[in-house]
């Protein structure tokens, strides 16, 4: 049997800035990415279903050897529970709830087939059980500390972690370490949740650290940082500052002082230094996000919301985010002006100054970016970049219509 990651468009629609670069299975939220848990608790290789212009980079990979597949929806978390409910399913039986499809086992000839009709036509059964889903960007990070903690078990159960430092200093013991780990004259609380560190990723002296804390495989936490729980630091990150309930995906730079809470940052972005984003209304009210499917603010039903920053974007020194600021993909944001609260993407600028940030410009950026981190900025990741420009200029995004 083969798992396929399943994205509905409506779904992924409402997740953008962030998924117009990605699955939504390939959403990073806790430890791993979405299509990293099901594949490793479920012990399936695995493969995604997503927007045409997005295959060429996750493809739909079925192993010829394979005549049955598990469709899941790609939103979905998943924990002991529920993978134990899927794996009893029979094929032809699909797991639905009050929130639509969860997941159908079938016959590999009839995929496509039971993509016309969203597989309704299989045998339901229902399931009652709670799990976790990632429906609007927020969701990411206010699940981000118990999708850590599960990650965790998931990741260490039955494995030995390495040693640390002499010098680091660790209050309990819900810590693990991977190979390679280099940490110095830092400190590491595991009272309050767990902390993980990935292969090669170094902690420099001076930091300040609590759980739930995941640093990402070569990713880095600079003198003096302050991490106050529930941040993971994606692969190939570098932080230093204050962060809080944050989530970055991995291959960013937020190097610098400044404040990052109850957000969101993709991949290849760069905070300036002394970059700042409020998560807290002066009224104390709900904060609102922009939708893009709907061109409006949406309530998230939260006091607390920062910052929603998509893949390639960047900010310079001194940048003020305002509450619930969404940052579209490959944005610039400078100038003289406060940052509007949707900042659109591929914009070059802020205020009456702001132009849009022509495609070729931004590739010549990007190569420099990769190289910068030994990768190849190749067709693939030009044609995903492409399609978004296309698709943004053709419906007037940039000017917030």
């Amino acid at each position: 049997m083969q798992l396929v990651l399943y994205d509905h468009a409506d779904q992924r629609v409402d997740l953008y800035p962030l998924t117009l670069t990605r699955p939504i299975a390939d959403l990073r939220v806790g430890i791993l990415t979405i299509a990293e848990k099901w594949a490793k608790r479920l012990s399936l290789a695995h493969s995604y279903w997503t927007a045409v212009y997005l295959q060429k980079k996750y493809p739909l990979a079925l192993a010829a050897q394979e005549e049955e597949l598990l469709i899941v929806s790609s939103h979905i978390c998943p924990d002991n529970n529920l993978c134990a409910v899927i794996m009893r399913l029979k094929q032809g039986e699909r797991l639905v709830d009050g929130q639509g499809l969860i997941a159908v086992r079938i016959n590999r000839r009839d995929f496509h087939l039971g993509l016309k009709n969203g597989f309704a036509a299989y045998l339901t059964v229902p399931y009652e059980g709670h799990y976790t889903r990632i429906q609007y960007p927020e969701d990411i990070f206010t699940h981000n500390g118990d999708e850590i903690q599960k990650d965790f078990q998931l990741l260490t159960t039955g494995r030995r972690s390495a040693e640390l430092d002499d010098t680091v200093t660790v209050l309990g013991s819900n810590l693990f370490v991977e190979e390679g780990v280099q940490a110095t004259c830092c400190t590491i609380n595991t009272l309050k949740g767990p902390v993980y560190l990935g292969k090669h990723s170094e902690i420099w002296e001076g930091a300040l650290i609590r759980g739930p804390f995941a640093l990402g495989e070569n990713a880095q936490v600079k003198m003096g940082a302050k991490i106050y729980g529930n941040v993971t630091v994606g692969p190939g990150s570098r932080v230093g500052g204050e962060l809080n309930t944050s989530v970055i995906w991995g291959n960013s730079s937020k190097g610098h002082e400044g404040y990052l809470g109850s957000s969101v940052m993709g991949e290849w972005c760069n905070w300036g230094a002394d970059t700042n984003t409020s998560n807290l209304k002066n009224n104390y009210k709900n904060v609102k996000l922009y939708h893009y499917p709907s061109k409006a603010y949406r309530d998230t039903g939260l006091q607390f919301c920062g910052m929603i920053m998509a893949d390639h974007a960047k900010s310079a020194i001194n940048t003020a985010f305002n509450t619930g600021t969404v940052i579209g993909v490959a944005a610039n944001v400078f100038g003289a002006v406060m940052p509007p609260k949707f900042i659109p993407d591929f914009s070059w600028g802020l205020g009456e100054q702001a132009e849009i940030y022509l495609i070729d410009k931004m590739f010549e950026t990007a190569k420099l970016v990769f190289a910068h981190r030994n990768r190849n900025f190749d067709t693939i990741e030009q044609d995903i970049l492409r399609e978004i420009y296309n698709v943004t200029q053709s419906r007037k995004i940039f000017n917030n219509e």
